[in-house]
């Protein structure tokens, strides 16, 4: 990698907008990017398709010029920190991308995530790239009448210590993984039933500070699971609403500092409370974040910046930004994104 990842540029937060895929849903587009300290979004196109709905950013963790963006018609990649995107020539037939991860073991693997249930890997950067065969036998739950057929690939994980061990979490499904690398996948819903409720998944995480804890989060909360995900507890918060349930979709370890974790907030998929959660201690025990301001939706998204990692960021549906240089202690209220409310995705670097 060459040295684009030098002090002379500015840390940046990317932000994408989207909405769901579903008939007549609501969609916003647009990528942008506000440098630290500045004051408007510049917005992101050359390259990209036209009014991109954007649910998927990760940035390079070791050279943050190079940037993935999900999009509704695949994903596209750039170089130089947004200003040029090129699609991915990845066998996807165009479906919507959901997830983008760099693995924590090897940059170089890069897995992305679509919907549908399929998955795509690749080993050398991105040059080339593989669909992984993903078949598994979803919960009935999920496939009942009315419920939402579509197996979104919203988050996925990849253990730092076992590097063949990879995790999916899927909207609506539960949580999956694969302890081959790909080849090979099972799903790992027992015990992420609650109140009859659909196995609606919106995260994955495995933590690097105690290999073998994972972290799944979803419409009912937050799940631990201390054996690799073969059990699941849930994890008692203060809810947020009727049901005495809190809905999660974001989940992140902090950079260099994995028993800090932080997960993104709110009473439903659609309401007036956003909320920030903090652990301090590897997700033993949890904290509802003082933020000095009360996010009027729910929080949707979180990014930090792997090289700057007190450099945070938060979102929510509604279109609030926040963000923190101090790895959480003080917040500021970002200017609002051109052009829509629904933040989907958001990544600094």
């Amino acid at each position: 990698m060459s040295g684009n990842g030098d002090s002379n540029h500015p840390s940046y937060l990317y932000l994408g907008l989207a909405g769901e895929t579903g008939r007549g849903r609501v969609v916003h587009s647009g990528l942008f990017r506000l440098a630290d300290g500045g004051e408007a979004w510049e917005g992101l196109e050359r390259g990209l398709p036209e009014m991109p709905a954007v649910r998927a950013l990760a940035v390079h963790p070791l050279n943050p010029a190079i940037l993935y963006a999900g999009t509704q018609s695949g994903a596209y990649r750039s170089a130089d920190r947004g200003e040029h995107w090129e699609k991915v020539e990845i066998p996807d037939h165009g479906l919507p991308v959901w997830s983008v991860l760099f693995h924590p073991h090897d940059p170089d693997v890069i897995l992305v995530g679509c919907e549908n249930c399929e998955i795509y890997r690749s080993d050398d950067a991105g040059e080339r790239w593989t669909r992984l065969p993903v078949s598994v036998r979803f919960p009935d739950i999920t496939t009942a009448p009315g419920s939402n057929p579509a197996k979104r690939v919203l988050m996925l994980d990849a253990s730092a210590s076992e590097p063949d061990h990879l995790y999916g979490a899927i909207e609506v499904g539960g949580t999956i993984r694969s302890l081959d690398g790909g080849e090979h996948w099972e799903n790992l819903s027992h015990g992420q039933y609650l109140n009859d409720d659909a196995v609606d998944m919106h995260g994955v995480l495995a933590s690097r500070w105690r290999p073998g804890t994972v972290f799944g989060i979803g419409r009912a909360g937050i799940f631990h699971s201390a054996d690799g995900g073969d059990h699941w507890r849930h994890v008692p918060l203060d809810p947020l609403n009727p049901k005495g349930q809190i809905y999660c979709r974001d989940i992140r370890e902090a950079p260099g500092n994995p028993r800090h974790l932080w997960v993104a907030a709110g009473g439903g998929f659609q309401s007036a409370v956003g909320a920030l959660l903090h652990s301090r201690d590897g997700g033993d025990s949890w904290a509802r974040v003082e933020m000095g301001v009360e996010p009027p939706h729910t929080m949707f998204a979180l990014a930090f910046d792997e090289r700057r990692p007190s450099r945070m960021s938060c979102a929510t549906n509604g279109g609030e930004v926040y963000s923190s240089l101090d790895a959480g202690e003080t917040w500021t209220v970002q200017p609002p994104p051109p052009g829509g409310t629904q933040v989907y995705a958001l990544a600094r670097g």
